[in-house]
């Protein structure tokens, strides 16, 4: 577990909302930047959504949220750091997507349950709180979720907010894009490549409307700025190319 990463900014966005944010490049090129999530619930236990290192700092803050519980991955490519996260929280529940159980134990790292391989109406001990939308037809396999207390909608892939001037606020690398400087909902860039990623259009239509019609005002996702304001109609928009 690394001691400490200079790059790394934490910050609590809303009340029992944290984030662990950081520079990340894709293939080592494109600045993506990463990005773990944190939710105290009102039982006093942790969700966390890891898609960062698990630095002391990282940890220390977790620990004074209270026990960390679940450990979620966000869809079936961001699994880099469940591992230290199960090492440190060996009673936590980890919870990943259809294929990622196979990919994972042969790491050695069992999983505790799999969206989209367990049945359909599985509960995992969070959904009084935190509810959640498996996007089978997304070529990521992702889960979208959402915190309701904060009305925060958390995601992987499923929607982008680039650059990351957040997750690069610590860095002396840029955190523009290279040829494109934007990827958002504003962006046909974004819109196209959201559509390309929808193998099945027809459960994609079904899972974009149920996310649509929760109650959230933000989108805090695994690359780029945190979008505080118009989240409803930013989704709606980045996934305009659907016929919802």
């Amino acid at each position: 577990m690394p001691q400490h990463l200079t790059d790394l900014v934490i910050r609590e966005v809303t009340s029992n909302v944290w984030t662990f944010s950081r520079p990340f490049a894709r293939f080592n090129l494109i600045p993506f930047g990463g990005r773990t999530t944190a939710c105290k619930l009102t039982s006093g236990d942790v969700w966390v959504l890891a898609s960062t290192p698990l630095t002391d700092d990282t940890k220390e803050t977790l620990d004074k949220l209270g026990p960390v519980k679940w450990i979620m991955a966000g869809d079936i490519v961001h699994h880099l750091y469940l591992g230290e996260f199960k090492k440190s929280y060996p009673e936590a529940k980890v919870i990943g997507v259809d294929g990622l159980g196979a990919k994972l134990k042969l790491k050695g790292l069992k999983l505790d349950g799999e969206y989209g391989k367990d049945p359909a109406d599985t509960l995992y001990g969070f959904e009084d709180e935190i509810k959640a939308c498996y996007f089978s037809g997304f070529g990521n396999k992702d889960v979208a979720f959402c915190h309701v207390p904060s009305k925060s909608l958390v995601v992987a892939d499923l929607f982008f907010n680039l650059p990351g001037t957040e997750q690069y606020s610590k860095s002396k690398s840029s955190p523009k894009l290279p040829f494109v400087g934007t990827l958002n909902h504003e962006s046909n860039l974004l819109k196209r490549m959201l559509f390309s990623l929808g193998k099945d259009k027809e459960a994609m239509n079904r899972d974009i409307k149920t996310v649509s019609e929760w109650d959230f005002e933000r989108i805090i996702m695994c690359h780029g700025d945190v979008l505080e304001k118009d989240a409803k109609a930013a989704w709606n928009a980045a996934y305009s190319k659907y016929q919802t």
